[in-house]
């Protein structure tokens, strides 16, 4: 019997046999890959680099560390972490941090070879399909892992993130970029309104994918609240855990110490 099959998970608003999901992501992902990158601009008006410019100074980069960057997309955390490495004071003559961007679904991975700013890190970063839930890579294999608005998607979130703590070295950081829930009631309902009307209308006019946005929209209303996701972080065995609310909890960065 295939236990996946006779359980259920949401996709969204909706309700799947849990061996579905990951397909469903995949298709999602598949079909939005080419105008991702455009499509966070326009969803966020580019408050995303912000939020993801927040977690790379938190995260604090240095030469000669190795960043396992999962459902790492089209690579816009790596490079930053990679940059930032590089301009970091007494950097130079050290060897250069490097990256590993591991990502389900093959046309994102795909699709981030093209970005301008990775013509500079040729070699640095390898790019890799898996699955976060059971990661293709071996024990303390990185000194920190990143996920920025991928956990949502995973299918079991608490198996991602023991295996997130099976990849890092001791000592090695956990940071989670996520969509998260507004601290304020008035901010929940200005940010509903937006999210429900015109992210889906965007992927329309710009994908011609209006049923993947909406998707994505619903599947941050099924994602646990702060409190709730930092005790599954303390679960998979992390030390230290906290969070930062962005953009009044719009968006949380979550994060751990393996030890």
């Amino acid at each position: 019997m295939n236990e996946d099959r006779d359980t259920e998970t949401s996709f969204g608003f909706r309700t799947v046999k849990t061996g579905d999901k990951a397909r469903l992501v995949r298709g999602v992902f598949d079909s939005v890959a080419s105008k991702y990158d455009l499509m966070n601009d326009l969803m966020s008006g580019g408050v995303h680099r912000i939020w993801k410019a927040v977690l790379t100074d938190r995260l604090m980069p240095r030469p000669g560390e190795h960043l396992l960057d999962v459902a790492g997309g089209t690579g816009d955390v790596a490079a930053g972490f990679l940059n930032r490495a590089d301009t970091r004071p007494g950097a130079a003559g050290k060897p250069p941090a490097t990256a590993t961007l591991c990502d389900i679904n093959f046309e994102m991975l795909k699709a981030g070879t093209t970005r301008d700013d990775m013509a500079t890190l040729d070699g640095r970063i390898h790019r890799v399909t898996g699955d976060a839930q059971s990661l293709p890579f071996p024990d303390g294999f990185a000194d920190a892992y990143t996920i920025a608005f991928g956990i949502r998607n995973v299918t079991d979130i608490d198996a991602a993130l023991r295996d997130a703590y099976r990849v890092l070295k001791p000592g090695g950081r956990f940071m989670c970029l996520e969509f998260s829930h507004p601290i304020t009631e008035t901010m929940q309902k200005i940010y509903d309104t937006y999210s429900f009307n015109v992210i889906p209308w965007l992927g329309e006019k710009v994908t011609n994918d209006r049923e993947s946005y909406q998707y994505l929209v619903e599947s941050i209303r099924r994602f646990p609240g702060q409190e709730a996701f930092a005790t599954k972080i303390k679960n998979a065995g992390f030390s230290r855990v906290k969070y930062e609310n962005l953009t009044g909890g719009v968006a949380a960065i979550h994060s751990g110490w393996r030890v």
